[in-house]
């Protein structure tokens, strides 16, 4: 696009950067089916996680308007709750949703993360302004949104590892998000910039709340407020015509590439079109971080041949990718739910006992069983190179696990590889039906018998459910 119109004589041209992602938003047509179909899947998935999170406590105590008793008539619907919202709120109660058990969709490679994020931001800006009668929007602009959302942030997350620097990756839901927001709110290309310019400018939230010593619930919230961070850039850029700033990312010292990076600019393997959604990942069966999925499905497997001999055993090994090496192998005290969500040996041991695992597994009741950290003590964590090589290759995207149980007798089991789990882009006729079913689930316990067949009525036809005005959709799921 042409940088006349986002810059004046005294600035610099704005950074290519952000000229790409403004260009795709604003001009981007979706016409992947593929990418569609499973946006519309990833839209009842992100329900289906909101709606099991609010059951919890720590969870629906962050959905309410940040002052209480601040509503907004007119605003934006939060899902299983009563509260109605100003949009940045709503995305930050969405997005805290979406993302509270650790159990959407998610995308892995040089960076890590969960792209349907994004709908924290995207459903309650669509939902504020058809009710406002400002930009009537319907599911199907939703999920055209939401691909793009994706996009970005998958795109972005292809070579570039912001977690090598410290930084956490929802600094990319930020800025796919606020891309997005912008251009929903009738944002144009320069104001798409201007708005992206001070989310760089943001950098971002350090890691530290994922990791030892100080693992802790903001990781159940972090990506609740990069979306509200990203609603109001969007609405300062349009609303308010902020300026922005055309070198965020370039600027010598001051930008983000010297600040934050290193020095380095980003590298790109594609560029943005529809691929993310098309390979994204479902968390179907566990809420367990993604790089411990196939290792949990392998241990479920030995649950039979291991639950009457958990007392006999003399080891575990785990093999795993470099990345779950990295983020996942935790020894020591877990002291809370964070923790043990994200150790796979945590996520090994539960299974191979119970033969489950469930968002409960990570409380503290469950995790007093001195048999899980017996097991934990016993269970070794390796890189297996070929797991980390299919884990990287595009045309794979695998996210390998071995499991395998030594006896104290010398006998072993077999040990159970798993390349790709159930929400695996190669499993998707497997899995979409119990994806399906993880939402039934969801709607049971909060609405009566007529509301639940209405929205499973909704949701088996495609072509009404696309056609449907946004507000009325998210109105089904309103207390």
């Amino acid at each position: 696009m042409s940088t006349h119109d986002i810059r004046s004589a005294e600035r610099p041209v704005p950074d290519k950067e952000m000229v790409a992602i403004a260009d795709y938003v604003a001009d981007y047509r979706i016409d992947s089916q593929d990418a569609i179909d499973t946006a519309r899947y990833m839209l009842v998935d992100s329900l289906a996680c909101a709606l099991l999170a609010t059951k919890f406590p720590e969870c629906a105590k962050h959905l309410g308007p940040l002052v209480p008793g601040a509503t907004l008539a007119g605003g934006a619907r939060v899902p299983g709750t009563a509260h109605v919202l100003d949009p940045a709120q709503a995305a930050f109660a969405i997005g805290a949703q979406i993302r509270w058990l650790d159990f959407n969709d998610t995308w892995l490679a040089a960076e890590w993360g969960h792209p349907s994020d994004n709908l924290g931001a995207i459903l309650p800006v669509a939902d504020y302004l058809s009710r406002a009668q400002q930009k009537p929007l319907t599911v199907g602009d939703v999920l055209r949104y939401a691909i793009k959302a994706h996009e970005i942030q998958g795109c972005y997350a292809l070579k570039n590892s912001f977690n090598r620097v410290g930084l956490d990756h929802v600094v990319l839901v930020r800025l796919a998000s606020t891309a997005v927001a912008t251009h929903m709110l009738g944002g144009t290309k320069a104001q798409i910039v201007n708005a992206i310019s001070h989310s760089w400018i943001d950098n971002g939230t350090l890691r530290t709340y994922r990791h030892a010593p100080n693992t802790g619930p903001r990781k159940s919230w972090a990506a609740g407020d990069a979306c509200r961070r990203a609603v109001t850039h969007a609405i300062n850029a349009v609303y308010r015509n902020v300026e922005g700033y055309p070198s965020a990312l370039t600027a010598k010292t001051w930008g983000f590439y010297d600040v934050a990076f290193h020095g380095k600019p980003f590298e790109f393997e594609r560029a943005f079109g529809t691929y993310v959604m098309e390979n994204i990942l479902f968390k179907i069966s566990y809420p367990a971080e993604f790089h411990a999925q196939t290792a949990v499905e392998a241990a479920m497997r030995l649950h039979p041949i291991v639950k009457d001999r958990i007392a006999d055993i003399e080891r575990v090994t785990i093999e795993t990718q470099e990345a779950g090496r990295r983020i996942i192998d935790k020894t020591g005290c877990l002291s809370n739910y964070a923790d043990r969500d994200h150790c796979i040996q945590y996520m090994v041991a539960v299974p191979l006992i119970f033969g489950q695992l469930n968002a409960e597994d990570y409380g503290d009741e469950r995790a007093r069983d001195a048999r899980i950290d017996a097991l934990r003590e016993k269970t070794t964590v390796v890189e297996n190179p070929q797991f980390t090589k299919d884990y990287f290759d595009g045309d794979k995207r695998f996210i390998g696990n071995s499991v395998q149980v030594f006896f104290k007798d010398g006998t072993a089991t077999e040990k159970v590889v798993v390349d790709f789990p159930v929400g695996h882009r190669r499993r998707r006729a497997e899995g979409i039906p119990l994806l399906l079913k993880k939402f039934d689930n969801a709607l049971d316990g909060y609405f009566d018998a007529q509301r639940r067949a209405a929205i499973r009525d909704l949701i088996a036809d495609s072509r009404r459910l696309d056609a449907t005005p946004i507000n009325q959709f998210t109105d089904l799921f309103a207390l």
